[in-house]
């Protein structure tokens, strides 16, 4: 199947070629759906907090986080192209009309420009337009529109449209700007410092933009250290040319670029899992770029934070005592009590053949789940945003347990699967907190918890040819199929998403 060519330019990215023969393979075959048996929903696999419990296990959260090594883990690669989809949609307008210079009496556009002062980057675009000799507000008033759209997006500008979300400019305090990763800092502060007032941040970054993250920390960091009396400790990484997967043809043959050579394309998120592995924490809260807020509702974001990770150091302490119960072999007295626990507090309901297992073999199959990666995953009452859905599934061992379920992972066609759709009451922001030491301290391989039936086919193009694509499994869909998984409601407050522009102008990420 291979070329020497071919096996020269997959040793380069460091891939084993036994990785590349199963990735075809999943492309002839097809991922499997994932076998859902009902969506999760409050009192079924969602935890619903009072207010008193929230407080209790955000103070337990409190006196506890000096013991352990805490991170703040934020994907920060991806470049904020989508995020002006509409900005580039209107200049391609411009450019096929008779006038470059008009907008839509109403509309998005007619919006972005009647509040462009609203906007944290404002005054970035005024210098930009300074710099060339012009004057940002006459070029608005004289109606030169596709002007400020190219100032705003490409490179000889501001050149938004090509960096990541975490270098843009999101929120505005009087004269004070912040960043999407300023706020990260910020808020990191407030749930995530742990011993000698340090907050651990690992960002993953793409190679090309990582000196602008270094850049902006090294102006940045002094100013929120002395703000906040914290120590602030950034760690970047990258997602690694091993993580790419093979492009095939329509035939699932691979594709081949005008050179003749193969093409890789990234992974996806869950390429991430290997990042997430090789980070020195014992609990790892995980949030992604765009999910900031402004300073006056933080305080939401930072209650249920330490409250969601309190309840995982609570469940941890009982499910780390069965473990040593079991290895001291004395948990016979109590296996009533630890099946109730594994079926109450960590929603994992055995297997039909269990009951039927003697009591050693109940044990073994009881510890077995017990030791494993913990995850609590918050969920917010769906709206219609995007986002997995919180679902009860069926395991390769027969076992069943929550999972978050991505649309492409479930067969969408089936009646019985629409019934469940529509039942969904709520769906993941990616906000979760993570513990990933054992008992004794000794870090799990996270790459042996991973479901590899669990990847994403698309058809995509490449130099005009049609192309199949795969991702790996996502990073809290199938790359953590196997952990311990529970779901806790949390309110919509705590997400707030920048997927446009305009998300921006909204009343949440207003300072």
């Amino acid at each position: 199947m291979f070329k020497p060519d071919d096996i020269r330019q997959i040793e380069e990215r460091g891939i084993e070629p036994f990785r590349l023969e199963e990735q075809i393979e999943w492309f002839r075959k097809g991922f499997p759906y994932l076998p859902v048996t009902r969506p999760a929903t409050i009192n079924d696999g969602i935890k619903r907090l009072d207010i008193d419990e929230i407080d209790k296990f955000g103070k337990f959260y409190d006196k506890r986080i000096t013991e352990y090594s805490a991170l703040k883990f934020v994907p920060a690669s991806g470049a904020a192209t989508r995020m002006f989809k509409d900005l580039y949609e209107m200049i391609d307008l411009l450019k096929g009309s008779e006038s470059q210079n008009s907008i839509p009496a109403a509309g998005t556009m007619q919006e972005f420009f009647s509040k462009i002062k609203e906007f944290a980057f404002y005054d970035d675009l005024a210098l930009a337009a300074q710099s060339e000799g012009k004057d940002l507000e006459e070029l608005i008033s004289n109606g030169s529109f596709k002007e400020v759209l190219e100032l705003l997006l490409n490179e000889e500008g501001l050149n938004y449209g090509n960096l990541p979300k975490g270098l843009l400019k999101f929120h505005k305090y009087g004269q004070e700007v912040r960043t999407a990763l300023e706020e990260h800092l910020v808020e990191g502060a407030q749930y995530c410092r742990g011993k000698n007032h340090t907050v651990q941040m690992h960002l993953t970054v793409s190679p090309e933009h990582k000196n602008g993250f270094m850049e902006l920390i090294g102006k940045v960091k002094d100013h929120y250290e002395n703000e906040s009396g914290t120590k602030f400790i950034l760690h970047f990484s990258q997602q690694e040319p091993f993580t790419d997967t093979i492009a095939v043809d329509m035939n699932n043959e691979p594709f081949r670029n005008s050179d003749g050579s193969l093409l890789f394309r990234p992974g996806g998120h869950g390429a991430l899992i290997d990042n997430l592995e090789a980070i020195n924490a014992e609990l790892i809260f995980i949030k992604n770029i765009d999910n900031v807020v402004p300073d006056r509702i933080k305080d939401a974001t930072a209650f249920y934070k330490r409250a969601i990770a309190g309840y995982l150091l609570f469940l941890r302490d009982k499910l780390f005592e069965y473990i040593r119960l079991i290895d001291d072999g004395q948990v016979a007295d109590q296996l009533v009590e630890l099946e109730e626990f594994v079926l109450t507090e960590l929603c994992i309901k055995p297997h039909v053949a269990y009951n039927n297992l003697d009591q050693d073999d109940k044990i073994k199959w009881l510890r077995k789940k017990l030791d494993r990666p913990l995850r609590i995953c918050g969920m917010v009452k769906n709206v219609g945003e995007p986002g997995g859905g919180p679902f009860w599934a069926t395991n390769p061992d027969g076992s069943e347990s929550l999972q978050i379920v991505e649309s492409s992972q479930i067969n969408k066609e089936d009646p019985d699967i629409q019934i469940m759709i529509t039942s969904s009451t709520h769906f993941n922001p990616v906000d979760l907190v993570c513990s990933v030491r054992d008992r004794h301290g000794q870090k799990y391989s996270l790459k042996e918890f991973i479901d590899p039936a669990t990847g994403f086919i698309s058809i995509k193009t490449h130099e005009g040819k049609a192309l199949k694509a795969q991702e790996l499994p996502g990073l809290w869909n199938g790359a953590m199929s196997d952990w311990i998984t529970i779901f806790m409601e949390v309110p919509l407050i705590t997400f707030n998403p920048v997927k446009t522009v305009f998300d921006l102008l909204r009343p949440e990420h207003r300072g």
